[in-house]
């Protein structure tokens, strides 16, 4: 088995992206010999719906486990639902701020996770990780690369289960700041949790 694993470049002005960082350490295997592909993604609109179709019909896994930073959120929240939506305020790290356009023009308004959502946040819950289920993925990068994620394999007649699982920023990014944060071992131990459960649907 296998599965794909992705994390995002900083963004906004911050030096790290707690996702990538988490993302990076996970072993090469999990659950029983399932070989883990590890890949950071641009924070650009058009990077991700450039790169992540390649990369998911290359790889062919499994499951597919995106992550992103959520600073604010004082959890890590798995994702039910990405939207076929680009809007923002604050540009990418392109510079492109787009509004009100399509990830894929012709494309559903939505996709529903096919991850195991609530099952994923008990399992964390169980094991002392603060999480919750989140119905968005709000309008930015993340999202986007949830909606393409799971639209790739759609089109693809693919049989992998992929989700989104947005993490809160780390211990030392909020050093300056008031904001909700969780150590960076415990995102990856959450993240471990979350890829065994989203391989044995």
């Amino acid at each position: 088995m296998k599965v794909l694993v992705t994390g995002f470049e900083p963004f906004g002005g911050e030096e790290i992206n707690p996702s990538w960082e988490a993302v990076k350490v996970l072993p090469d295997e999990i659950d029983g010999g399932a070989d883990v592909v590890k890949f950071q993604l641009p924070v650009t609109f058009n990077g991700v719906r450039e790169m992540l179709p390649r990369l998911i019909v290359k790889e062919h896994p499994d499951a597919v486990v995106l992550t992103g930073q959520a600073g604010g959120r004082p959890n890590i929240t798995v994702e039910r639902v990405a939207i076929n939506v680009m809007d923002s305020t604050m540009p990418d790290n392109e510079g492109y701020k787009p509004e009100d356009e399509p990830v894929f023009e012709g494309a559903p308004a939505a996709y529903f996770a096919t991850v195991p959502v609530k099952a994923i946040v008990k399992a964390l819950r169980e094991a002392k990780i603060p999480a919750a289920v989140s119905n968005t993925a709000g309008t930015y990068v993340c999202n986007t690369a949830m909606f393409t994620a799971l639209h790739t394999i759609e089109v693809s007649g693919m049989t992998t289960k992929a989700g989104f699982i947005h993490v809160p920023f780390s211990h030392e990014q909020a050093l300056d700041k008031p904001r909700p944060s969780m150590a960076l071992e415990t995102i990856r131990k959450g993240l471990e949790i979350a890829i065994k459960l989203s391989l044995k649907i």
